[in-house]
């Protein structure tokens, strides 16, 4: 399971529909809303 970095939800990776790849990591979201706004400005929330 991963966790939202906007929001702090857990996701499953196998089942998310948003992602992003941001420098060699991938990024699961639980909603459209969350994936924008790491988008926006993924050094922001970059773990």
């Amino acid at each position: 399971m991963a966790i939202d970095p906007i929001c702090k939800m857990t996701v499953d990776e196998k089942t998310a529909k948003f992602m992003s790849q941001y420098k060699g990591k991938t990024y699961y979201f639980c909603a459209p809303g969350c994936k924008k706004k790491f988008d926006a400005d993924p050094e922001k929330y970059r773990t």
